[in-house]
């Protein structure tokens, strides 16, 4: 097993209660778990206490943390996680949980834990974190955990900095001298702005200015004709707040915003109604043979006027705010994504969206956001179609 300087040196520290790494993408972090874990659970065998691992969810557990060591110890010593949430790793039951809402604080309450593994734990709630601190009461108790970096005023940023019984460190992608060059050189183009920051250089930098800095006349495009080969419309739901609505077409390997349709009620001071605004969506797409119609799943009476209508096949939108921004940087970095000149009030929006300052969390400013939550919407939602038709599940 190969290991880098830094993966060395966390396998070689002396005990301590709390041992962190944190820092960037594919910077080796995770992957020292992976033999850390066997150690650190055959070590307490016979001691009382009770093994955790902790995730954003459960189902990120499965596949960051389980599926990976199955794949090194294979599953007579790694299974998988069970229906009531534990799973059997090197001989010893261990508790498999997520941490990504307040609820769960009641699934670690009475415990004593002996050891506790966590995964992204910046994405967890500040509460499950605050109670497993309670929880490993015994001298030998110790907590291994990695996670991405996010604002420095993140809860979890002040506890490392903290005078508790830690040992940490700071990964950038270059503490990683095995990643191929070819790799390392796509990672540094996929991440723009703050994703530069922290998930190349792995720093703890606060989101400021400009959610898409790289938005530019290299984003926007000529309204003329061209040949599409495929069809979709996103759209941002509002009934006194704005509707947008973008038609999207597929022209070799780029999405084009081909035209935008929106309305305020609170500008116009004249509301629509959902059957309006199906007019609206109808006279957007025309002739067109429109392949999906993505929406937030929380338009709740306008998604169930459309499949009443049955002329659209719709998919909820995947409302994951900053991955989506993420994936949409990236995909106006790499010139996957366009707007044609046509659509200008989508273009306004691109040059005014900004984070919202002063705020501990990663958070865009909730003002001229309605067009920009229509392409976070599509962009968002066909990657993780796309990674479901990759791994076999859906087609598109």
């Amino acid at each position: 097993m190969q290991l880098s300087d830094k993966q060395k040196a966390f396998w070689n520290e002396p005990y301590h209660r709390w041992n962190i790494k944190h820092g960037a993408t594919r910077s080796g972090k995770t992957y020292m778990d992976y033999f850390v874990i066997p150690r650190s659970i055959r070590e307490r065998v016979g001691q009382p206490g009770s093994i955790v691992l902790l995730g954003n969810t459960k189902g990120t557990l499965q596949r960051n943390v389980i599926e990976p060591m199955q794949d090194i110890y294979g599953t007579d010593l790694v299974s998988s996680i069970k229906s009531d949430n534990t799973a059997r790793l090197f001989g010893e039951r261990v508790h498999c949980l997520g941490a990504d809402n307040v609820k769960h604080v009641d699934r670690l309450r009475g415990m004593s834990i002996k050891y506790c593994y966590g995964d992204e734990v910046a994405t967890w709630n500040k509460g499950v974190f605050d109670m497993l601190k309670s929880r490993l009461d015994r001298e030998y108790s110790r907590f291994d955990g990695t996670c991405n970096p996010q604002g420095p005023d993140h809860w979890f940023k002040k506890f490392i900095d903290s005078d508790a019984d830690i040992f940490q460190q700071q990964y950038s992608l270059y503490d990683n001298p095995f990643l191929p060059r070819v790799v390392l050189e796509s990672l540094e183009r996929e991440h723009k702005g703050i994703f530069f920051d922290r998930y190349i250089l792995g720093k703890w930098v606060a989101a400021e200015g400009l959610v898409y800095p790289m938005f530019g006349s290299q984003c926007i495009a000529k309204t003329e004709p061209r040949e599409y080969t495929k069809f979709a419309i996103s759209m941002d739901y509002g009934i006194q707040n704005a509707t947008a609505m973008i038609l999207w077409g597929l022209s070799g390997n780029v999405w084009y915003a081909v035209k935008e349709f929106y309305h305020s009620g609170r500008e116009t001071n004249r509301q629509k109604t959902d059957m309006q605004y199906y007019e609206d969506l109808l006279a957007l797409a025309g002739d067109l043979p429109i392949y999906r119609v993505i929406i937030d799943p929380s338009a709740a009476s306008f998604l169930a006027l459309i499949e009443q209508k049955r002329q659209f096949r719709v998919w909820d939108a995947d409302n994951s705010v900053i991955e989506g921004i993420q994936h949409t940087a990236q995909c106006l970095a790499d010139g996957k994504i366009k707007i044609n000149d046509c659509c200008t009030r989508t273009i306004q929006e691109f040059g005014v969206y900004a984070w919202e300052e002063n705020s501990a969390e990663d958070r865009p400013m909730k003002v001229n956001d309605h067009a920009m939550d229509a392409v976070r919407y599509f962009v968002q939602t066909m990657q993780i179609y796309r990674e479901r038709r990759a791994s076999g599940i859906i087609y598109f």
